[in-house]
Order: structure tokens, then C-alpha cells, then sequence
């Protein structure tokens, strides 16, 4: 059998109010969201990519 080498990428966006304080509590919260629905919904090799 193949192996799925297909990648689940999730994108964090970084507000404008929160440019100055490195990892955000908006990053964190969306990575959460992000991923809880991304397991819900059986996507694996999960990566996240961020703003910096």
C-alpha cells in the first residue's frame, strides 16, 4: 500500500494589534481551533505556519 505523504497545512494569521508581542494570544487560540478541527475531521501530518 502507498503511503499518504499529503500534509495538513494550517495557517495562523497575526493581527495588526498584536505585531509587537511575539506569539500572540490570537496565534495560540487559532492554532487550537485549528487543529481540534483538523483532528474532528481525521487530517493528519499536521503543520502550522504562522506570520512572524
Amino acid at each position: 500500500m502507498a503511503k499518504d505523504n499529503r500534509i495538513t497545512a494550517l495557517y495562523e494569521r497575526l493581527s495588526r494589534d498584536d505585531e509587537m508581542q511575539g506569539e500572540s494570544n490570537s496565534i495560540t487560540n487559532q492554532k487550537k481551533y485549528l487543529e481540534d478541527y483538523a483532528v474532528q475531521h481525521s487530517f493528519g501530518n499536521i503543520q502550522h505556519f504562522s506570520e512572524r
